[in-house]
């Protein structure tokens, strides 16, 4: 555990998520350091236990996920007292891509209930169409994907949303300019009339310096 500057923080689950253990990675290296069974503030504290006072004050930024119990440890008196903390650019992009999700199974269930089966059945399988990077698809759905776009609406402004969150991370951008570029998505997806954006939006500006701090730092998980 010795000259660790810029760690990560995350949680890997097995047998079925019924188990979980706790995973401390160092950044500048690129391996794992440390873990412990558990998921919850009270496993990290272990890992700042067994670093001790010293260590813990070299620490200089901490990436994790935006759930209260890592967030809790590291903040917590001693743990990491000189560390900012970055928002996992991992689990930030999640939030908008289950956003993008669930409106599509929105209107999965719209066009199932409509006379007739052809719309349902043009729609089938437009899951990975929507949410795999563009450079990933495959031709059936890089041809799925351009009927969607034609079809306008609200499914296709959900997916421009999440492709434009994802670039913010992707581009070589100064604190600043991200900022902006967060600000000006939050205001879309607040206007969009999409529910799942419009949460996704709010989530995002509560956490708003913490993703600007990966940002500017270069991390993730």
């Amino acid at each position: 555990l010795d000259g660790l500057f810029r760690i990560g923080v995350d949680e890997i689950s097995w047998r079925k998520h019924h188990k979980y253990l706790t995973l401390v990675v160092d950044h500048d290296r690129g391996v794992v350091v440390w873990g412990a069974q558990g998921k919850d503030s009270a496993t990290l504290d272990e890992f700042f236990t067994e670093l001790g006072p010293q260590r813990s004050q070299q620490i200089e930024a901490v990436s994790l996920d935006l759930g209260p119990a890592f967030i809790k440890s590291v903040t917590t008196e001693g743990h990491a007292p000189n560390a900012i903390i970055c928002a996992d650019p991992f689990h930030i992009i999640k939030i908008v891509g289950d956003a993008l999700d669930e409106v599509r199974r929105d209107l999965w269930q719209q066009l199932r209930r409509l006379p007739g089966d052809q719309w349902a059945k043009g729609f089938k399988g437009a899951r990975w169409a929507l949410l795999k990077n563009p450079e990933d698809l495959t031709d059936t759905q890089t041809t799925q994907l351009a009927r969607i776009r034609r079809n306008r609406g609200g499914i296709w402004r959900a997916y421009e949303m999440k492709e434009q969150f994802r670039a913010i991370f992707t581009g070589d951008l100064t604190r600043d300019q991200a900022a902006a570029l967060l600000d000006r998505w939050c205001a879309r997806a607040q206007r969009s009339r999409l529910a799942p954006f419009v949460k996704a939006a709010r989530t995002i500006r509560y956490r708003r310096d913490l993703i600007l701090n990966a940002i500017e730092h270069g991390i993730s998980n």
